[in-house]
């Protein structure tokens, strides 16, 4: 279960570093560790990090007008 989550913030880091900001970056690694617990298997965890990313980028568009 640890390994996923873990897995998916290495994946999303590496994919997304380069272009996505802080925000977007913590919250698709908080949404794959919560995907990871939650379910346990790969889809809960791409879910997971898909809506943390979505979330991370919703702060921005409020927080940096």
């Amino acid at each position: 279960m640890y390994r996923a989550a873990i897995i998916g913030f290495a994946v999303s880091a590496s994919l997304l570093g380069g272009c996505a900001s802080k925000a977007e970056l913590v919250g698709t690694g908080m949404g794959a560790a919560a995907g990871a617990a939650v379910g346990g298997g790969t889809l809960s965890t791409v879910a997971g990090g898909v809506i943390g990313y979505q979330a991370g980028k919703r702060y921005d568009e409020r927080n940096n007008r």
